[in-house]
């Protein structure tokens, strides 16, 4: 179990001590302690999620989507709330190496990886295609998304990210995020809309939800010139 606290971030990949997932299934009930209880077993990560109010400080809420049904396409999402002493391991999403795409998006999504570590760019993968990835079960829809998750360290590699993202958004069902360093996450497609500095973009956080400016995100990047 973790010793102290650990920065966290919505998408981070979490598994949880026996104490956690005990903590975890005693609020559960019906499908969703099913689908948990199937979690444990496999001892698969959940997904760090927004905080809900009221959370203790020293707690984390959590959660993982089951499946889509095979007749309503619906998802039974689970959520919940564990101590972070109760954690065993937190890791950053899966990389585009650690997912592997259906065929009929193969050949693009290897391009894809391969520009991002060409460029030097960290790109991650949350939902559906991840989901997929670990576990092994079906999550992929025919209207299914490939959401990407950038995290750009400056202003370059936040321009570098955005543009490879937009040239293979042609090839490719292209969404998700660019996280700035406080922990913040814009669309990405939003953000390439938005072109004055003054400009608002809605931001998610792991705390809240909020309205910031584009320049006030983008200064961040202390000491980096933006082009």
């Amino acid at each position: 179990m973790l010793k102290q606290s650990v920065p966290v971030r919505r998408h981070d990949l979490v598994r949880l001590a026996p104490a956690g997932w005990d903590q975890a299934l005693a609020g559960l009930s019906g499908p969703a302690a099913a689908l948990a209880a199937g979690w444990r077993a496999r001892d698969l990560p959940v997904v760090v999620r927004r905080m809900e109010p009221g959370t203790p400080a020293d707690a984390i809420c959590l959660g993982m989507p089951g499946p889509p049904d095979a007749h309503s396409g619906q998802k039974l999402r689970v959520g919940f709330a564990v101590l972070q002493s109760r954690v065993a391991s937190v890791r950053a999403p899966l990389a585009l190496a650690d997912v592997e795409a259906p065929a009929a998006w193969q050949p693009a999504f290897d391009a894809l990886r391969d520009a991002m570590v060409d460029a030097g760019l960290a790109c991650r993968v949350f939902g559906s295609l991840a989901m997929q990835a670990l576990t092994g079960e079906r999550y992929l829809r025919p209207d299914s998304d490939i959401d990407l998750l950038l995290r750009p360290t400056d202003a370059a590699e936040l321009d570098a990210g955005l543009a490879l993202v937009t040239r293979f958004a042609r090839a490719l069902p292209l969404d998700g995020e660019i996280e700035f360093p406080s922990g913040h996450a814009v669309s990405w497609k939003e953000w390439a809309l938005v072109q004055s500095g003054a400009d608002r973009v809605l931001a998610k956080h792991l705390d809240a939800v909020a309205l910031l400016r584009r320049d006030a995100l983008l200064g961040q990047f202390a000491g980096v010139a933006h082009g």
